[in-house]
């Protein structure tokens, strides 16, 4: 009875000593004294399902494939382990696990993979002196299609609604040059695909770049980057510098994320009547993204990429690289 005393009168102390500095009392206690969070029961229900049994379905679910099947889907899984649907369901939530969904990739077998990588990655975090550094490419076919019947307004309750079929009106070929310092984007629209659309995009791009100016450009493999014509057109410029990507290495050039601002906001969810309206679409987009631009900040190193690359082929079997 005496040490309770004791120890009440302790506690009436360390409030007092607490509303005068105004702390929690419990956070004047000796870190060695204070009561610890887990070493109280929490509310609900315990666990029904052991480490060792979420461990056997996490392994069954990355190390094999369900009979006739190619991936695991919540029911399976929970049958094959003898667990409810809501178990497994919040299992794969909690370690991120999504064996419905899958992605596609491509690794690279150019030659010069690393020393072209070094390159690009160079001109985006440490850009040269009195140049400009345009990312180019070209999204072809670019289809002009018309709804069948109206589009169904967004409603509350209900999302906007377009038929599954369309009309075709023809195609355009939208030729992009992205400035990588401000974010400005030079674009314009050709009938065809070819070289002759090609070198008149850059004669283009000479004419409105200043002539102080280097130009480095970022293409990719394209033939039609490759032309006779083309390489005669840019050795006759010597401030033009042209840097290709890999092979399949299409992320290394920022004008593809651009590509997909423009198809996701004016495009996909359009309907055309005609490949004129599709232009004057592409034009209205283009002169709306200049008058707010900002650059794409890239943030990987070249080392960092090769870091992952390594991460991804060591989980390949089979794999030449």
């Amino acid at each position: 009875m005496h040490q309770l005393k004791l120890f009440a009168a302790q506690l009436r102390k360390e409030d007092e000593v607490a509303v005068e500095s105004r702390t929690s009392p419990i956070l004047s206690w000796p870190p060695e004294n204070r009561p610890s969070l887990y070493d109280e029961l929490w509310p609900g229900r315990p666990r029904t399902i052991s480490d060792e049994k979420v461990a056997s379905l996490l392994r069954r679910t990355l190390k094999a494939k369900p009979p006739a099947g190619t991936h695991w889907s919540v029911r399976q899984a929970a049958q094959a382990n003898r667990l409810s649907k809501s178990t497994v369901h919040r299992v794969f939530q909690s370690f991120a696990l999504q064996p419905h969904r899958s992605k596609t990739f491509k690794l690279s077998n150019d030659p010069f993979f690393v020393e072209k990588v070094r390159d690009i990655v160079a001109l985006y975090l440490n850009p040269p002196d009195h140049a400009i550094v345009l990312a180019v490419d070209e999204k072809s076919q670019i289809q002009a299609l018309s709804r069948t019947q109206p589009v169904l307004p967004m409603g509350l309750g209900y999302v906007e609604g377009v038929t599954h079929d369309y009309v075709r009106h023809g195609t355009t070929t939208l030729f992009a040059a992205l400035d990588i310092a401000t974010g400005t984007v030079f674009t314009d629209c050709k009938p065809r695909h070819r070289h002759q659309e090609f070198l008149s995009f850059l004669k283009r791009i000479d004419g409105v770049v200043p002539q102080y100016l280097d130009v480095h450009l970022i293409v990719d493999n394209y033939a039609t980057h490759k032309h006779a014509k083309v390489r005669t057109w840019l050795a006759e410029r010597p401030r033009f510098h042209v840097h290709y990507t890999p092979t399949y290495s299409s992320w290394l050039n920022q004008v593809e994320r651009w590509f997909g601002l423009i198809t996701q906001q004016a495009i996909r969810r359009g309907s055309f009547r005609s490949v004129r309206e599709l232009i004057r679409r592409i034009n209205e987009f283009v002169q709306h993204y200049n008058r707010n631009s900002r650059p794409f900040v890239w943030t990987a190193t070249a080392d960092s990429i090769f870091q992952k690359l390594t991460r991804l082929c060591a989980r390949i079997s089979g794999t030449p690289h």
